[in-house]
């Protein structure tokens, strides 16, 4: 007999196969690879930093330049798929509540949100069925999560995801548990985090993420009790995804000793491939900022050594001599590019081999 993936079941979504697409900013996942992704019938997911062209701008266009843009690919999204449509918007944003209050005028199927505590998000919401999924590392983040929400506004999580330190991007561990392996494995955090969860409500789906690479991976996952995952790093080695061809090239042609660990201007570790511009400032070179927009709250411009935002729009442009890439600890085993339907169907069969 034929095994079958489990469905994913948040509130009223049903989502099958059970994967969310990560959110990846800034403006690599966008609403050609959210849409894709949707069709197959998982979650397709638009990362909402820096989507406008807000690099020259002064800070009272900031806002409204970047909440157009987000609308514009949310809208175009929906024009192309009828699927399931989340955004991914992170706490640390200094517009992070604009951001998600035009998610909600637009009726965002869910908003998922990690760096930093989204204690207020509810509040944001009000009364729309809106599914709220935090990004958490450890069981107290999401205790201090579900406490606050409960106790403010009677709502709890529709589901969570738990990232582990393998993920791409920013990292919600110490750069010294990063740097040196000693952070917990997602393995130990989603047990953990399971049984936790099912004691405020045995309901919530938890979402392994974190270096979730294949087939054999989604199967050990859900294996261990987790409801779904959530992938990243294969979704830029796509036909669909928005980042320019360099970017994704750089995925296919890095070796295993390009992946890296830095300290990001953020305040959090973050992994990326090695590159001309990270040798520069591992080697302590700095790029003067002169900051007209203060993208986040937790980046001072004045001892920040280089512009996060401009690196990282100038590597989703292609310029990779002025930017970096942000990756996932298994982004060297990319070896192609291929078609978002061809990509899910292939973790399907592979997943299906080893539940």
């Amino acid at each position: 007999m034929e095994k079958h993936l489990p469905v994913l079941q948040i509130g009223d979504l049903t989502i099958y196969p059970p994967i969310l697409q990560g959110g990846m900013g800034v403006r690599i996942s966008r609403s050609g690879l959210a849409a894709a992704v949707a069709n197959e019938g998982c979650v397709g997911v638009i990362a909402g930093v820096g989507l406008g062209k807000f690099e020259n701008l002064p800070r009272s266009e900031f806002e409204a330049v970047n909440n157009e843009a987000l609308r514009a690919e949310i809208r175009k999204a929906r024009s192309m798929s009828k699927g399931v449509i989340g955004v991914n918007l992170m706490v640390a944003l200094s517009n992070y509540e604009s951001l998600v209050r035009t998610s909600v005028d637009e009726n965002i199927d869910l908003i998922i949100s990690g760096a930093g505590l989204p204690l207020e998000l509810p509040k944001y919401v009000e009364k729309k069925n809106i599914k709220l999924i935090p990004i958490v590392s450890s069981v107290r983040a999401l205790k201090i999560i579900c406490d606050k929400w409960k106790r403010n506004f009677n709502k709890l999580p529709d589901a969570v995801i738990v990232e582990g330190s393998k993920a791409g991007g920013h990292i919600g561990y110490d750069f010294k548990d990063v740097f040196e392996g000693t952070a917990p494995s997602l393995d130990e955090l989603i047990i953990e985090i399971l049984r936790f969860a099912k004691s405020f409500d045995p309901n919530i789906p938890v979402i392994a993420a974190g270096g979730i690479f294949d087939g054999k991976d989604i199967a050990h996952f859900l294996k261990l009790g987790a409801s779904g995952i959530q992938m990243g790093t294969r979704f830029v080695c796509t036909d669909e995804c928005d980042a320019h061809e360099n970017f994704k090239q750089a995925y296919i042609n890095a070796r295993q000793e390009d992946l890296m660990i830095i300290k990001s201007p953020v305040g959090m570790p973050g992994r990326v491939i090695k590159s001309k511009f990270v040798e520069d400032i591992k080697s302590g070179k700095t790029t003067p900022i002169v900051c007209k927009y203060r993208c986040l709250k937790t980046c001072d411009p004045k001892t920040a050594p280089y512009c996060i935002a401009k690196a990282l729009t100038n590597a989703a442009e292609g310029n990779l001599d002025e930017g970096f890439v942000f990756a996932g600890s298994n982004a060297y085993r990319c070896t192609e590019i291929v078609s978002v339907k061809k990509l899910i169907d292939e973790l399907v069969a592979e997943t299906k081999k080893y539940l």
